[in-house]
């Protein structure tokens, strides 16, 4: 056994301990279709959002964590139910008139508002796609059009109508009383409209393969449930998907508990296995609320990149998978930040600790050597406190800060800058307020001037730091939290920010003197 492999059995990091679960369930049987099968779902109803991009990246990450432990091939699958019928249109596509003569059609058949694909379904499988495949995931892409015309699924479709009666009995149950009425596990695609159908089914012919039901004209209309005909009510199809595909390993939020245990039942009665699974919490928008693709609320994958890194996204999907978390704009800086936090630290871990630092498994065990210089928090500062949007601007800064960085030797740091200004320009500039300095402070503030007149040119970022907290100690604040957030609020315009010691290091001695006295003397340092 490697000692990768020996460190791997005792890593404690959750990806680790989902693998250990999985591995346990296989034992030493090889699958039959000769590899471990990793699934991730997506509803192409409305654009992806962050939450879809999750469910991804931390099955990749239980993926990795599984090939470590055993020496089974694995594939990932990214599956599109690109099938299900267009019920609602959603708030955040275009042409919503157009859409909503589309009603009921499969999502492959729906016309694609951005006019860029040939149907709904298809444009976003494609900004899937697009970002998966810019993050380096190692995927195949399979679609549940696709798999429905094309006869994959036709066996286990057949399967089911020959235990219809079974299945029934299982959902039934789980159904109100009018739904229990009507309910039938196919649903037909209308010949005429191309509509997916929720109608009852009266009579079922398993030798025939066929089903009929009644059409809205009252004629009676006999099927095949294969070949693309029928589709699956999304329980049923989800249970004869994992059966079809013999999928081993599916992850889930929190509000499908139910539906997970629903589907597994069916499931065995098809004569699959269900998979392994994992729960995790559900991300909320800035409300409180949980984030729907139809709502537009919360992140798109697109806004997150406008501001941070892909690493900083991965992350935070990382990061307590069982806790819910707030998905919003202000997240992005803090994650932004433990990232390369996370990645320095890597220059101090053995092999075995390694294992359970988030960057591992975001760089699947192969972390870069990069650095970051300054964080996140500082640049965003320092832009705004330079109310500007110019680059060059604050490399003037940076360079004097830190000589041996530019934006050829550290292009990185480059980067982090241009996601800093539209953050700034979006977020830090529409908000910021400044507020005068009561008479208490602005002793402080003639203290703390007077003090850095005191230190060298060259006085490091520590050394700043602990005369600024002396000066705070030195005047009747409450507690220095105070005295910080009087800083903040007076010299930034906002009610957090940096350390201070490293954002004085980084403006520069003379102009935190300047700021400082255009503060002291009531000047408007919103321009």
């Amino acid at each position: 056994m490697t000692d990768l492999r020996e460190n791997a059995l005792k890593a404690k990091s959750w990806p680790f301990a989902e693998a250990k679960e999985l591995l346990k369930r296989l034992g030493d049987n090889e699958p039959e279709n000769g590899q471990v099968l990793f699934q991730t779902g997506y509803g192409p109803s409305g654009l992806p959002h962050i939450g879809t991009f999750g469910e991804v990246v931390r099955t990749a990450m239980v993926r990795h964590a599984f090939s470590q432990l055993s020496d089974l091939p694995t594939k990932l699958i990214a599956f599109s139910d690109d099938m299900d019928g267009f019920r609602k249109v959603p708030d955040n596509l275009p042409n919503p008139d157009m859409l909503s003569q589309h009603l009921d059609q499969p999502l492959s058949s729906v016309p694609d508002p951005f006019g860029t694909h040939d149907s709904l379904g298809a444009h976003n499988n494609a900004r899937l796609q697009t970002f998966l495949d810019e993050f380096g995931f190692d995927y195949e892409f399979v679609s549940s059009t696709d798999c429905y015309k094309s006869g994959r699924f036709d066996a286990a479709l057949l399967g089911l109508l020959e235990r219809y009666e079974k299945v029934i009995n299982v959902i039934l149950p789980t159904l109100g009383e009018e739904r229990r009425a009507t309910y039938s596990p196919f649903l037909p695609l209308c010949p005429k409209t191309g509509r997916v159908l929720q109608v009852p089914v009266i009579e079922r012919n398993p030798d025939a393969g066929t089903i009929v039901y009644q059409d809205e004209d009252g004629s009676m209309v006999e099927v095949p449930v294969t070949g693309g005909h029928c589709q699956l009510q999304w329980k049923a199809d989800w249970a004869m998907r994992w059966a079809a595909l013999q999928v081993d390993y599916e992850m889930s939020g929190k509000d499908l508990i139910d539906s997970v245990k629903l589907s597994g039942k069916i499931c065995r009665i098809l004569g699959g296995s269900p998979p392994a699974g994992f729960t995790y919490e559900l991300f909320l928008d800035e409300n409180g609320e949980k984030i729907s693709k139809s709502k537009g609320n919360g992140l798109t994958v697109e806004e997150w990149l406008r501001y941070a890194p892909p690493e900083s996204l991965a992350l935070f999907m990382y990061q307590k998978p069982k806790t819910a978390k707030r998905l919003f704009f202000d997240i992005i800086p803090r994650n932004v930040d433990d990232y390369f936090s996370h990645l320095a630290s890597t220059e101090k871990q053995d092999d075995a600790t390694l294992l359970d630092n988030p960057v591992w498994h975001i760089h699947q065990g192969h972390p870069p050597h990069e650095k970051a210089h300054l964080s996140f928090n500082i640049l965003l500062n320092l832009a705004s406190v330079c109310h500007t949007e110019d680059k060059a601007v604050l490399w003037h800064f940076i360079s004097r800060y830190r000589p041996d960085a530019s934006a050829e030797t550290a292009p990185l740091l480059d980067k982090l800058l241009e996601f800093a200004i539209n953050y700034y320009r979006d977020f830090v500039k529409p908000t910021k307020q400044y507020r005068k300095a009561n008479e208490e402070e602005a002793n402080a503030l003639k203290d703390l001037h007077a003090m850095l007149t005191t230190l060298p040119a060259d006085a490091n970022a520590e050394t700043i730091q602990t005369q600024v907290y002396e000066v705070g100690k030195r005047h009747p604040f409450p507690e220095l939290k105070a005295w910080f957030k009087a800083l903040y609020e007076i010299l930034l315009g906002q009610s957090q920010g940096p350390r201070m010691g490293s954002f004085i290091a980084l403006y520069g001695l003379e102009e935190s003197r300047a700021l400082i006295e255009r503060a002291i003397s009531g000047d408007d340092l919103s321009v």
